[in-house]
């Protein structure tokens, strides 16, 4: 059954699962804002678990990990023109540690890269990698199919690095001084072009978007398994945010058959930003 039951804003509506996801036209939002359009999306464990270690590293739980979501994850990434991950993604993946979250390439997706080119968008968003120390290999998959490629660091990067990057895979800007600042970033981001940016990256980096006022909305799964250990890893790291990051909910779904019968709900919420 691919159907989903919509609780919020109009409680009983059904609706397929395909497509519910598309239905948010994020492309035609972004031409509407006045600056880039900013998301980014989670599954969590109802105790708020999104990850948990697995050798020497953090990764997405197989028990909340699941094909009805990554169908979810995929429409979302498939309307952004460019997609955000992080120089340390870009070393699990070299060492066949990570999922494969920069290509739209998977077969059952077919209609998405579909409507990517019904859409007038390139195969494949671009990308933009967040590095403070500039550490990741340059896999291949960074040029595929003539995507660009933007990294954004710190002030005084070593620029033996920097000429060695931007001569194999993108331009390297600056967009802060200790850290990679949200605001500098997306403000790079519009001036380049960009309208649709999804953050597939983590919880620090949701935290540079969320403190720096640029996140537009969050997507969030919650998978209905409490999974407990140590540390626990949630959506968002880094300091106490002052005042607190306000949501307002815009859509919420129950999806009845995901999890082998458990259920999830498929939550959106808009940030509310300030004057």
């Amino acid at each position: 059954m691919d159907e989903l039951t919509q609780l919020y804003p109009s409680p009983t509506r059904t609706r397929p699962l395909p497509g519910t996801y598309l239905a948010h036209n994020i492309q035609q939002l972004a031409r509407g804002h006045d600056r880039p359009f900013v998301y980014a999306n989670f599954v969590t464990s109802l105790d708020g678990r999104i990850a948990i270690p697995d050798e020497a590293r953090l990764t997405v739980p197989h028990t909340i990990a699941n094909e009805r979501d990554w169908r979810l994850f995929q429409e979302l990434a498939a309307q952004a023109d460019i997609l955000i991950s992080s120089g340390r993604y870009l070393r699990e993946w070299a060492e066949g540690r990570a999922q494969e979250i920069l290509r739209l390439n998977d077969p059952r997706f077919a209609d998405l890269r579909s409507w990517r080119q019904a859409q007038g968008l390139s195969p494949q968003p671009d990308l933009a990698i967040i590095s403070r120390t500039l550490d990741f290999p340059i896999p291949e998959l960074l040029r595929e199919g003539g995507r660009q490629v933007v990294i954004f660091t710190t002030s005084r990067p070593d620029p033996r690095r920097v000429a060695e990057i931007e001569a194999q895979a993108g331009q390297v800007l600056i967009a802060g001084d200790q850290q990679v600042m949200g605001e500098q970033m997306i403000a790079h981001l519009g001036q380049l072009g960009y309208r649709a940016v999804y953050s597939a990256a983590g919880p620090k980096i949701l935290h540079l978007l969320v403190q720096g006022g640029v996140l537009d909305r969050l997507y969030l799964t919650f998978a209905n398994r409490l999974l407990g250990g140590d540390p626990l890893a949630t959506i968002v790291d880094g300091p106490l945010f002052t005042p607190a990051a306000a949501f307002t909910l815009h859509e919420l779904y129950f999806d009845a058959v995901g999890l082998d019968g458990l259920g999830q709900l498929f939550a959106t919420y808009n940030q509310i930003h300030s004057p």
